[in-house]
């Protein structure tokens, strides 16, 4: 499992609460538990994990045979996919 430094500080800005249920649904992804749903359309090869008002995205890849989790971009649910898409669509560009 890995984070990305966005996952990261914005994870760290939340109340200690909110914090804790992330950090432990992240980490959940490595058992495969929670609410994982495949992005579609532009954001075909991404995933996404659900947590109350928060959306973390993510990708597989593997490395030596091994799955590795890519945490690269969580926010807010109503703002989540529009900037993680602009961004995906920028660093393409």
């Amino acid at each position: 499992m890995r984070w990305s430094d966005q996952v990261r500080c914005f994870v760290s800005a939340l109340p200690p609460d909110q914090k804790k249920k992330l950090r432990a649904g992240i980490r959940g992804l490595a058992k495969d538990e929670g609410d994982i749903r495949a992005l579609v359309d532009d954001l075909t090869g991404y995933l996404r994990l659900r947590m109350a008002d928060f959306r973390i995205i993510y990708r597989e890849d593997f490395e030596e045979g091994v799955r590795i989790r890519n945490c690269l971009f969580a926010e807010r649910r109503d703002v989540v996919y529009e900037l993680f898409r602009k961004m995906v669509l920028d660093d393409i560009r």
